[in-house]
C-alpha cells in the first residue's frame, strides 16, 4: 500500500493584531485520514483550518499540498481540491437549484440533477427540495445543502469548521453518517474542528491546539 502525504505543515505560524495566533505548527497528513482538531476557543484551530483553505495567509512557515508548496497553485484550483465548509452555511442565489447548480457552473460543465437529487435524500431532503427558496430552510437544512455543496465535487481534502455546531442531534446525526459513508467509499481526507466530544470522537487521529501551539497528537 502505498502512502501519500497529502499536506505537509512546516513551523508554520500566523501573527495578527499584535498577537501570535499560530506558533510553530508542524504536521503531516496521508490521505484519506480523518483528522479531528479540539482545543479551547480562541487557540487558532479554525485560522489553521483557514490557512490550509488558503482563505487567509501564513505569515511564516511552509505549507505544501501533494507535495507542491501552497504558493505554485492556482487559487481557485486549489479550492476545488480543498474545500472549506463554514461553520454557519452561506448560501447564494434564491433555490437550493442554484446552489447546487454552482459546482458544476465553475467548471463549465452541465447541472448533474439526478446526482444532486440522490445526495439531497441520502440526507433526508426530498427531491422537490432542488427548486425549494433557501430563505424557506431551516439551519439544519441550509447546512445540509451546504455541504452537498462542497462535496458534489469530491475534493481531495474536506475542511469542516464547527458545521454542526448550531445544529441539534438528529441534524448531526443525519450529516455525519451521510459524510463518514462517503468517507469509507473514498480517499477524501478530512479535517474537522468541533468542540463536541461525540464529534471529535469520529476521527481516526485527534491532534490538540492550546494557545496556538500543538500540544497533542494521538492516533487511536
Amino acid at each position: 500500500m502505498i502512502i501519500i502525504e497529502i499536506l505537509k505543515i512546516e513551523n508554520l505560524g500566523f501573527f495578527a493584531q499584535n498577537k501570535q495566533i499560530l506558533d510553530s505548527i508542524n504536521l503531516k497528513i496521508q490521505e484519506g485520514e480523518f483528522v479531528s482538531i479540539v482545543g479551547p476557543s480562541g487557540s487558532g484551530k479554525s485560522t489553521l483550518l483557514k490557512i490550509i483553505a488558503n482563505i487567509i495567509s501564513k505569515t511564516s512557515g511552509n505549507l505544501y499540498f501533494n507535495g507542491k508548496p501552497i504558493e505554485e497553485y492556482n487559487s481557485s484550483d486549489y479550492r476545488k481540491e480543498v474545500s472549506y465548509c463554514f461553520q454557519a452555511p452561506v448560501l447564494f442565489g434564491k433555490t437550493v437549484k442554484d446552489n447546487l447548480s454552482f459546482p458544476y457552473e465553475i467548471r463549465n460543465m452541465e447541472f448533474h440533477k439526478e446526482k444532486s437529487i440522490k445526495y439531497l435524500e441520502e440526507v433526508n431532503l426530498p427531491a422537490d427540495y432542488l427548486d425549494k427558496k433557501i430563505n424557506t430552510l431551516s439551519g439544519g437544512e441550509k447546512q445540509r445543502i451546504a455541504v452537498i455543496r462542497n462535496v458534489l465535487f469530491q475534493p481531495k481534502v474536506l475542511l469542516l469548521d464547527e458545521i454542526t455546531s448550531a445544529l441539534d442531534a438528529e441534524n448531526r446525526d443525519i450529516i455525519w453518517n451521510w459524510l463518514c459513508n462517503i468517507k469509507a467509499n473514498s480517499n477524501m481526507t478530512i479535517l474537522m474542528v468541533s468542540h463536541n466530544e461525540d464529534d471529535s470522537k469520529l476521527g481516526d487521529k485527534i491532534i490538540s491546539i492550546q494557545d496556538g501551539k500543538l500540544e497533542l497528537q494521538e492516533v487511536e
